[in-house]
């Protein structure tokens, strides 16, 4: 039936599929005898013999509400959440509900969701009732019908009173421009200054809105304001209710009881300086099995929090709703009660603590040879920092990790290297991505931003918790036990074509025919490594992998290079490994407060708000860095810095300071008085007169010409001459273009000064 086999009346096949396509997945049978202009009861009947044949050969699918699309077709009108951006800056989304497959690539349509007149401008985490039309290549561009949840109905802003006329409330989102007016009286509910939410009182058609202030949440000059806006911006859910402080608070003390006795190995805990609960502990020793020489044997305890967050309780049902901790500058917004989380919970120094472990056997390769889990009593040995284990491990003074140096610390070193050897042969990805730390004082203001090193120390933790992940997720498949997986899908193709056609305007390549596997990027940047681009491809890179999602249906973890992987080794802060805890309770008998047939029913939808809790964080997370960060720059308005372009867009490029790894805005009408256009495949800012550039990666140097603490944004001065290139041979396909760049008022442009 392939081709344009005719159907009765006349119909083809290919007819009856271009008629669903034009539909979008919203045309019924009646409209779709009106599309292909269908008359008369003999052609109608002739379409729904037509149609149920489709349907059977999977060629079109058939909804509860009787609309016909093509398989893998998203609904003209859906529901999406915003999940990042691209290279040039335009917000991507992803299906807020899906069916498995492929996730196709949804981009906004340009100017789509940047707010005004009062409305917040979208982001990262939001979630919006869309329009989507398909295109040529397979992807979809979307257009806003509204934003949805509490952030589209209220704002945050701070009331400001000007020093002529009335008081106007300024939202605090950099990308809405438009003031409101608080209505008849509300402005006498705060002061001039400070953080209030806000909700439309009154739309109009013309001038501003009127809003109704809901909430005064308190000084916005005020240390920490930065992470109340943030938090409020992204909805993250704050406090605990009084029922589950209760429930938190009359707990009973967990019991030994029938759990295997571990206090008598030194099991320690390896953390950052500043960490107040502490997850997991481990400890390592050759195995004495002849049949392994040179082998070892490795624990990695997790603290019981099944044993306290009772399934469908008041302290579940709020690790639910926030889905994880969320870390800022200057605090943590934890998942659980304090009383649990730095406490019963916590593996603290010297004291009993319940546990769930897994302990496994490797050979002297790395290779896994065992491994079982335990419900377990341990106790502590020592709390070392990263800083105190890898001194000691060096042969500096760690303090109290010297004590521990032979016993402990040097067989888990060994047990480390063989893992490593493993790790080294599978190739996960190893893209260099520098965590960038904000250092905030006792007074809540910034006093430094540095970059966080990264010992062997960070890393032997981190493989040891990948290995009891992939154990957890194993062991619940071979007893056919449903889970929630961390998901990493490979990089899409239309992200691998990007990826293949920018290469070559930096002197390297991708051959598409091959397959895609971490290896091939670990090449790739391997060579670069030397290269003036290595920044650029590094970010090109990155950019082009997929977010790792959580989900009951497992496709692998492509980062990793592993084939089934489940977060198990944080419970504290982490909603998704309290689920996998509960599955292996329950499937390896080791309790009976394990999951239950409710949670268990319910773990695709779990998966699927927890992976939106993950993203409200990360929004959250970032956009307190740049409010902090905003704020320390901000008595550096005039000087002058060096950094480098990480995103070009029609409106301007991106440039990331080198000292705080802040980024920044240039506007494409500062880049002085020739015009410049966007050359999307080029990732550049290209001179129509010229051809002088401005490219993805280059290295600049920038002065700072405004640092906004409320919205965290930073606007910037080009001070580095473009880069020397062929004048363009006319516009093509890939340009867009950007508005004439003209003078500042009052400002003239001089040489250095691209004003």
């Amino acid at each position: 039936m392939a081709g344009k086999t005719e159907f009765d009346a006349g119909l083809t096949r290919e007819a009856v599929i271009e008629a669903v396509k034009l539909g979008g997945g919203e045309f019924t049978k009646r409209e779709l005898a009106r599309a292909l202009a269908l008359k008369g009861m003999d052609a109608k009947r002739a379409l729904k013999d037509a149609l149920a044949v489709l349907v059977e050969d999977g060629t079109i699918t058939r909804s509860n509400s009787k609309t016909y699309r093509l398989p893998g077709a998203l609904p003209a009108v859906s529901v999406v959440e915003i999940s990042g951006r691209d290279n040039d800056g335009e917000l991507l989304a992803e299906p807020a509900r899906r069916d498995g497959g492929p996730i196709p690539t949804i981009r906004l349509a340009p100017g789509e969701g940047a707010g005004g007149k009062g409305t917040p401008a979208i982001g990262v985490g939001d979630k919006a009732l869309v329009r989507l039309a398909l295109q040529e290549d397979g992807s979809y561009e979307a257009r806003l019908i509204k934003k949805l949840g509490q952030s589209a109905h209220k704002l945050l802003c701070v009331l400001r009173k000007p020093q002529s006329g009335p008081f106007r409330l300024q939202p605090v989102d950099r990308r809405s421009r438009h003031e409101l007016v608080p209505a008849k009286g509300e402005a006498e509910k705060a002061k001039d200054g400070d953080l209030v939410l806000c909700q439309i009182a009154r739309e109009r058609r013309h001038g501003l809105k009127t809003a109704e202030i809901v909430e005064v949440i308190g000084d916005v000059s005020a240390p920490g304001a930065g992470s109340l806006i943030a938090l409020y911006s992204h909805g993250v859910p704050q406090g605990f209710s009084e029922t589950e402080l209760r429930e938190a608070e009359t707990a009973p003390v967990a019991k030994q009881g029938q759990r295997e006795d571990l206090r008598a190995l030194p099991l320690i805990t390896i953390d950052p300086d500043d960490a107040k609960d502490h997850d997991d502990a481990i400890w390592a020793e050759a195995d004495k099995d002849p049949k392994n020489p040179g082998g070892w044997q490795v624990i990695v305890a997790i603290a019981d929090v099944a044993a306290y967050v009772k399934s469908d309780g008041a302290l579940d049902r709020g690790a639910f709703k926030r889905g994880n901790s969320v870390y800022l500058p200057d605090r943590v917004v934890p998942m659980l009660p304090e009383r649990l989380s730095n406490d019963l919970c916590s593996l603290r120094e010297k004291e009993d603590r319940p546990c769930l472990a897994v302990r496994m056997v490797f050979d002297k390769t790395g290779n896994k040879r065992s491994h079982r889990f335990l419900r377990g009593w341990m106790r502590s040995a020592a709390k070392l920092s990263y800083t105190q284990a890898q001194t000691a491990i060096d042969g500096g003074d760690g303090g109290p990790a010297n004590v521990l140096l032979n016993d402990v610390l040097k067989p888990l070193w060994g047990a480390y290297f063989a893992c490593r050897e493993a790790r080294n042969r599978r190739e996960p990805l190893e893209i260099d991505s520098p965590e960038r730390r904000v250092r905030v004082g006792q007074d809540g203001t910034v006093i430094g931003v540095e970059t966080r090193q990264r010992f062997d120390a960070h890393k032997l933790v981190e493989e040891f918790m990948i290995q009891a992940n992939v154990c957890a997720a194993e062991s619940l498949e071979q007893k056919n036990a449903p889970l929630i997986y961390r998901v990493h899908e490979p990089p899409s193709r239309e992200k691998i074509d990007a990826l293949a056609d920018f290469l070559p305007t930096v002197g390297m390549k991708w051959a598409r025919g091959n397959s895609v596997e971490t290896g091939r990027f670990n090449q790739l940047l391997k060579q670069a490594v030397t290269s003036e681009h290595y920044a650029t491809i590094n970010e090109v890179v990155l950019r082009s992998q997929s977010q790792a999602v959580y989900d009951t249906d497992n496709r692998g973890h492509f980062g990793l290079n592993l084939r089934r992987y489940g977060h198990f080794t944080s419970p504290i802060r982490r909603y998704a490994d309290l689920t996998v805890h509960r599955a292996l309770i329950r499937a390896l008998n080791l309790g009976d407060d394990g999951q239950t047939d409710a949670e268990r029913s319910r773990l695709t939808v779990i998966a699927e708000d927890i992976t939106h809790s993950e993203r409200r964080a990360m929004a959250a997370e970032r956009d307190a860095v740049d409010r902090f960060i905003a704020a320390y720059l901000a008595d550096k308005v005039g000087a002058e810095f060096p950094g480098r372009i990480t995103g070009v867009t029609r409106f301007g490029c991106f440039v990331r300071l080198d000292e705080t790894g802040a980024d920044g805005l240039v506007p494409i009408s500062r880049l002085g008085e020739e015009r410049f256009e966007h050359d999307e495949s080029a990732h550049a800012l290209i001179g129509l007169q010229t051809g002088s550039r401005y490219r993805l990666g280059m290295a600049v140097n920038v002065r700072i010409d405004e640092a906004q603490p409320v919205t965290g944004g930073l606007l910037l001065d080009l001070l580095t001459e473009p880069e020397k290139g062929e004048k363009p041979k006319g516009r093509h396909r890939g340009r867009t273009g950007g508005p004439p760049n003209g003078r500042r008022s009052g400002k003239p442009w001089k040489k250095g000064r691209r004003r």
